[in-house]
């Protein structure tokens, strides 16, 4: 009978606890009798699911699960000791969407492993050819379709010896890369532009410069004649994501550039492909832009991240500044799936302060544009660029080579 009242009387002031909203525990010797013993061939729990591009697109940070999945993604990513190519989408997206601040160290880690984290490579690009392009990139101001909205006139071949004077003064201003553009569609019918710059990149390897070049769609012949001529490697952007992609550009097909990329990889030359940021695209669209190039053959050698540059008179022109964040995700993501890689901050980074470049770079990105201008927009000069170096312990990479700390030199001369 004294259990009895006993057990009634815990009854009645647990229930008088609750009522003021205070919990308290049972004796574990009062749980143990309520609850069954677990057999010994009691199932183990199931695995954690592997995050789907699905739920890492609806619930990136939100789902327990899906966060614990995407954790060990990206831990097996930093522990990697080689490249891989057979990425996923969801795989990417994984990395993509951790927390920032966590996707920024661990590229950190990586590009530690697989680079030197204090040499940045300083790049000149020329355009050798302005404007006249019959292309309809929505973003380009030399598209003929939108000069009467940029003014911008079209121009002739600029002469081989202008080149190569423009090479000089950007090798004596610390340049070890420098890049030739022509505002073209392609090569085809092009015979005498052809010979001359295959003269300039004959011109600027001589100076012991990296020279590359981007000419628009080239053939299987094309490329094995730039290749004779010393080309170091070859830019052709994919831009952004293949479902994004027609929304942007309709007169070159998605897979038209990945053709011009086998052409370059096929004739020995080094492949510099990258992507627009700003366009409009989503995080889906920039996850898959990592996936295209992060799943070609060999990754590309250099992988050019561009912040839009809106100009009047293109379709694009009105459109807001892509987010810091979104650029140094991507710049981070890269840097994971792509540890060999040089990443390079391209247009856009005149509108970057100082200490945003400052964060790409210790998330991976190791080469930037200087100079007088890229292309048709403003470019930061060498004398700014030689000050943020000495300011935050930079030094400039050297030609044709880049160093690891943990895999040494690495020869990307081709000879």
């Amino acid at each position: 009978m004294m259990n009895v009242f006993r057990v009634r009387a815990l009854v009645v002031r647990q229930s008088a606890l609750s009522t003021r909203g205070i919990v308290r525990l049972q004796p574990m010797s009062s749980i143990a009798q309520e609850q069954p013993a677990l057999s010994s061939t009691s199932p183990p729990p199931p695995p954690i699911p592997k995050p789907t591009a699905e739920t890492l697109k609806q619930t990136p940070v939100d789902n327990v699960e899906t966060q614990l999945g995407a954790k060990q993604i990206l831990s097996a990513a930093v522990a990697a000791k080689a490249p891989r190519y057979d990425w996923t989408r969801e795989e990417i997206a994984a990395i993509y969407h951790q927390p920032l601040m966590e996707l920024s160290f661990q590229a950190a880690t990586v590009h530690r492993r697989f680079q030197s984290p204090s040499q940045v490579q300083l790049c000149t690009l020329m355009n050798i050819k302005t404007g006249g392009c019959s292309e309809d990139c929505s973003y380009c101001a030399q598209s003929t379709r939108y000069q009467k909205g940029t003014n911008l006139p079209a121009k002739r071949v600029e002469s081989v010896e202008s080149v190569l004077a423009a090479a000089r003064i950007a090798k004596d201003n610390g340049s070890t890369r420098f890049c030739m553009g022509a505002a073209w569609r392609d090569m085809r019918g092009r015979k005498t532009s052809l010979r001359n710059i295959k003269e300039m990149i004959s011109g600027v390897r001589a100076m012991g410069m990296e020279v590359c070049v981007t000419l628009g769609m080239i053939d299987e012949n094309q490329a094995k004649e730039l290749k004779e001529a010393g080309l170091t490697a070859y830019n052709h952007n994919v831009d952004t994501s293949r479902e994004f992609y027609p929304s942007i550009i309709s007169t070159r097909t998605y897979d038209e550039r990945l053709a011009t990329l086998g052409h370059v990889r096929d004739a020995g030359i080094s492949v510099c492909s990258g992507g627009i940021l700003g366009l409009g695209e989503s995080d889906a669209d920039r996850v898959g832009l990592l996936h295209t190039v992060a799943t070609l053959p060999s990754h590309p050698e250099s992988f050019p991240v561009n912040a839009l540059v809106p100009i009047k008179g293109t379709p694009l022109g009105d459109r807001k500044p892509v987010e810091f964040t979104k650029m140094l995700r991507t710049i981070a993501a890269a840097r994971i799936i792509m540890p060999e890689t040089i990443i390079r901050i391209a247009a856009g980074r005149k509108t970057m302060p100082e200490e945003q470049q400052a964060l790409c770079f210790l998330a991976g990105a190791n080469a930037i544009f200087t100079g007088e201008k890229m292309l048709t927009t403003e470019c930061n000069g060498w004398d700014e660029d030689a000050a943020m170096f000495q300011r935050w312990g930079l030094t400039g990479m050297k030609s044709f080579q880049k160093t690891s700390s943990g895999l040494g030199a690495v020869d990307l001369s081709g000879e």
